[in-house]
């Protein structure tokens, strides 16, 4: 497949993308030299004949139909060129994303949850977060919904999602397509807003409206021909005819007035959906989970994104009214309003209730698309094997993805059902990286999503963390109490589910003697509750309890002091840590 190289890949993509914008470019200019043409040419004409009035309509509405046309292929010319301009802005991002230049990009801090299982200690938001790293949604719905699957604890069905995230990588020009797409036409309404609009619609225009816009309309051509071949000599007749017309459509102008505007809030959101409905509609999926959201858009009658255009159309036809003297005209001799009322009320009374899963595959691929992405990006990444045997975790080679490949320290990591690890370490040896590397591999494998590890077998489990605590005014909350809230939310938990359990540091707002009795209580308690997990901690006494109980086991990460320098190897190692170094630190940078 062409872009195994994601650098290579982005790079061709971006030069030839720019060629292609660089040829629209020059024929916009084109068309924009042809219609000043013809217009100038058409004024001449009709001027210099003005004398013949049969040759004058000639050349006016010749002119005019040439004047529209190249008007038409200029809007659609603009419309390519500012995708493939989109395109070029998407492989430019990627290449500089690739060089660790992302933290301008959207951070998903809207999605912080403190009370979440893990999302607020395993920086999942926020600048520089992993969320942020990967996101590519171009939609609002699609940025909730790729927060959503990271938040979510799924571990069911994890195969399925793999395959879906394995197939989309393999689409990196169907997935560029899509989020160009998207990022064309800026939406103001949610997505559930319009939901609820639609379905609690109350339609207003009457039956008749099937057939008599349609009658009007007839009528109205014929009066004029009548007159005009002076079959009918009163030509006021045709006026009264146009007052008829315009207290027909003043009957509903009010209810008509509130349906455009929404409709013009909605306008937008149709027209950007029917494009992205189009591209999975027409692609071809092999993974279940893919073909099951593709299956979920098909109408009996008709596809999904030619419904939504049909609406959008529509739409597009009631905005039309905003020409006051198109409005005017349009509805005194053809009751354009109620026509296109009525064929936007008819469109709702049918589709409303199947919109919001339209809304939801939409939503869905823009998610999944950004999953796809990450595994694209990331070849030398590995899908976790699934296990069901007792091992819960085990690794080589595992890292923390965000970390930069040519400086990171990977470690193995061979964990069971029901261990526990105590993890010691000086400052700054990496104990915190340790345990959110962990936890991104746990996340990401419920995901879908290959890991940073050379190679990785897993039990799926969910994840609950305590890694950072803070006190809070507004609930009038000391430090230490938050703590205990949060402990008494891990051990509340893990009595109705299996959980993952990852501590740092705990009981940090109490005195080192109740702390170091407190946490080897709790950690007593989560073992005999036949709990898995890591805790690290400065507390080497913590990890006497190895000696009592089986299933805990001590593991370090090392500091030395080297020519008066301190250094890490960040390798995790079994046993306890005998090098401390705060005492070094505040004596290196004059402290005490």
């Amino acid at each position: 497949m062409k872009g195994n190289n994601p650098l290579t890949y982005y790079t061709e993509q971006k030069r030839n993308y720019n060629t292609e914008v660089n040829r629209l470019k020059k024929q916009l200019v084109s068309y924009s030299g042809l219609r000043l043409f013809t217009f100038l040419a058409t004024i001449f004409g009709v001027y210099y004949f003005f004398q013949y009035w049969q040759i004058t309509v000639l050349i006016g509405v010749s002119g005019l139909v040439v004047f529209l046309y190249l008007l038409s292929k200029y809007t659609d010319t603009k419309h390519q060129r500012d995708f493939y301009k989109a395109l070029v802005g998407i492989n430019t991002d990627e290449l500089k994303i690739v060089t660790g230049d992302f933290h301008n990009r959207p951070d998903g801090s809207e999605f912080h949850d403190p009370k979440h299982f893990y999302s607020l200690d395993i920086d999942l938001f926020g600048r520089g977060s992993f969320f942020q790293w990967i996101n590519r949604t171009a939609i609002k719905e699609g940025k909730t919904k790729l927060a959503a699957l990271l938040k979510a604890n799924n571990i069911s069905n994890i195969k399925k999602r793999q395959n879906a995230v394995k197939e989309l990588s393999n689409k990196p020009e169907w997935r560029q397509f899509y989020q160009a797409n998207a990022s064309l036409v800026h939406v103001e309404t949610p997505a559930k807003d319009i939901i609820t609009w639609l379905q609690s619609y109350n339609c207003f225009t009457p039956k008749i409206a099937k057939w008599l816009p349609l009658l009007f309309s007839i009528t109205s051509i014929l009066l004029f021909l009548l007159i005009a071949t002076g079959a009918v000599a009163d030509q006021k007749l045709i006026g009264y005819w146009f007052f008829v017309g315009l207290v027909i459509t003043g009957i509903y102008v009010k209810k008509t007035n509130q349906l455009s505007l929404n409709a013009d809030k909605i306008r937008d959101t149709f027209r950007q959906y029917a494009v992205l409905l189009d591209l999975i509609e027409n692609e071809v999926f092999t993974s279940e989970l893919l073909k099951q959201k593709q299956i979920q858009i098909q109408s009996e009658r008709e596809e999904a994104s030619k419904i939504f255009q049909t609406l959008s159309n529509a739409l597009d036809a009631l905005d039309n009214r905003n020409n006051i003297i198109g409005a005017i005209f349009g509805n005194g001799l053809f009751l354009t309003d109620l026509k296109n009322a009525y064929h936007i009320e008819k469109w709702i009374e049918q589709y409303a209730k199947k919109v919001s899963d339209w809304f939801e595959v939409v939503a869905f691929f823009d998610a999944y698309n950004s999953l796809g992405n990450f595994a694209y990006n990331h070849p030398d990444f590995v899908y976790p094997e699934l296990t069901s045997k007792n091992i819960l975790m085990k690794t080589t080679g595992l890292a923390h993805p965000l970390l930069n490949k040519d400086k990171r320290v990977d470690s193995d990591l061979l964990i069971n059902g029901e261990q526990f690890f105590i993890v010691t370490g000086a400052n700054m040896a990496g104990k915190s990286t340790f345990l959110r590397t962990v936890s991104l591999h746990i996340v990401m494998a419920n995901v879908g999503l290959p890991v940073c590890a050379v190679s990785s077998l897993y039990n799926p489990t969910k994840l609950i963390t305590s890694m950072r605590t803070s006190d809070s005014l507004t609930d009038d909350s000391s430090y230490f109490f938050s703590e205990l809230t949060r402990l008494k939310y891990i051990v509340d938990a893990i009595k109705e589910e299996r959980f993952f359990i990852i501590l740092d540091e705990i009981l940090k707002g109490t005195n080192s003697t109740d702390k170091a009795i407190g946490s080897r209580k709790f950690v007593e308690k989560l073992v005999a509750s036949n709990a898995t997990g890591i805790i690290a901690t400065h507390d080497l006494s913590l990890c006497e309890v190895e000696e009592e109980l089986d299933d805990v086991k001590n593991y370090f990460f090392d500091a030395e002091i080297i020519n008066d320098q301190l250094h890490f190897d960040y390798k995790l190692k079994r046993g306890v840590c005998e090098n401390m170094n705060a005492s070094f630190l505040l004596k290196k940078m004059d402290i005490v």
